[in-house]
């Protein structure tokens, strides 16, 4: 009688190969979403957008007003602001207005969504196919996590100026919001790279000090565009033809720190150069094995400098103080990048 026999590879259970550059070029595509999203953010906040929605429908949310009463239905609500009261209501703002300014937030929120499922539906599904190594795992979903919170920071964010006589959220608020952000762009491209690399790349010393001083200048610039206080002066490098503006220190001193624009626009201004000291040492840290990244910190902190003076020097140009947001993300990209570098061992280099 005829016998069947198995080879011990035929019995094997099959498991799918781990795809580390699949997995890296995914969470770059999402990189590239987050850093959109920043830019649309800087938009929505320049165009002063961000209280024109003022619920937060997560499903029904997607679709904007689609007739003449839903939009004189939303427009009603905004008035209700006191943005709409204090500002742009006297400053004639006409439903027509309204919907430019409803569209930089909707598409805003759109694209919260979008991240949302651009990184939950791939990763579900490379996960089901056992496509993730275990020890990515749990990054993954403490990067999906952040998403969602994100989510709810914005809203809470925005919760800070409906329904009170405020004409701005509170940019406390609107920098967790953003820095938080930030916080997943940088992980996002740190794992792409560990994924690239085949090497997990450690948190080195120096490189957790420039992160601490970037931190810092990137809170200010939270600040300064959370109290528009890119207009307390229009000249460079003087402040209304002063070195150091005129601060009033009546309600003390952590109160002016954090809340008085013409402070927190002369520290964003002239910190900006001890974090230009930082990321050069950083960036020649990793020059001669990493050259290609050394050159993207160079050029994104470079242009981000000139951005922040045409700012300033143009009266808060719309687009200019766009651009300097975007290049702001584009920095934290190339930051985590060199980063990566500093750490990685240097034989996997």
């Amino acid at each position: 009688m005829a016998t069947t026999t198995h080879s011990p590879a035929a019995s094997a259970p099959s498991t799918a190969p781990h795809r580390p550059k699949a997995l890296a070029r995914w969470l770059e595509a999402v990189a590239i979403l987050v850093v959109l999203i920043v830019l649309v953010g800087g938009i929505t906040r320049l165009t002063e957008s961000g209280l024109s929605i003022t619920h937060w429908s997560v499903v029904t949310g997607i679709l904007p007003p689609l007739t003449e009463t839903a939009w004189q239905a939303e427009f009603a609500l905004y008035r209700e602001t006191g943005e709409y009261k204090f500002e742009s209501g006297p400053a004639g703002m006409d439903l027509a207005k309204f919907k430019i300014i409803y569209f930089w937030e909707w598409f805003h929120r759109i694209l919260g969504r979008v991240i949302g499922l651009a990184f939950l539906l791939p990763m579900a599904w490379f996960w089901v196919r056992k496509s993730i190594p275990q020890e990515y795992k749990p990054r993954l979903l403490a990067m999906f996590a952040l998403i969602c919170g994100q989510g709810a920071l914005g809203w809470y964010m925005v919760n800070s100026g409906v329904g009170t006589d405020l004409t701005d959220v509170s940019h406390f608020r609107l920098s967790a919001h953003l820095l938080t952000a930030l916080f997943l762009l940088g992980g996002l491209i740190w794992t792409a790279r560990d994924l690239r690399s085949a090497s997990t790349a450690k948190l080195t010393v120096p490189s957790a000090l420039v992160a601490g001083v970037l931190f810092i200048q990137l809170l200010l610039g939270a600040w300064v565009a959370g109290l528009n206080a890119g207009h307390a002066a229009y000249d460079w490098p003087l402040m209304n033809g002063r070195l150091v503006p005129e601060m009033d220190f009546s309600s003390g001193f952590f109160a002016t720190l954090t809340s008085d624009p013409f402070l927190l626009h002369f520290l964003h201004r002239w910190w900006a150069w001890i974090a230009v000291a930082a990321l050069v040492y950083l960036a020649r840290r990793v020059r001669q094995f990493d050259r290609a990244a050394s050159i993207a910190l160079h050029s994104a902190f470079g242009i981000m400098v000139l951005l922040g003076i045409a700012t300033v020097m143009s009266g808060v140009e719309l687009w200019i103080a766009a651009a300097h947001q975007l290049t702001g993300a584009l920095l934290v990209a190339s930051v985590a990048w060199v980063m990566h570098s500093d750490g990685k061992p240097k034989a996997a280099a």
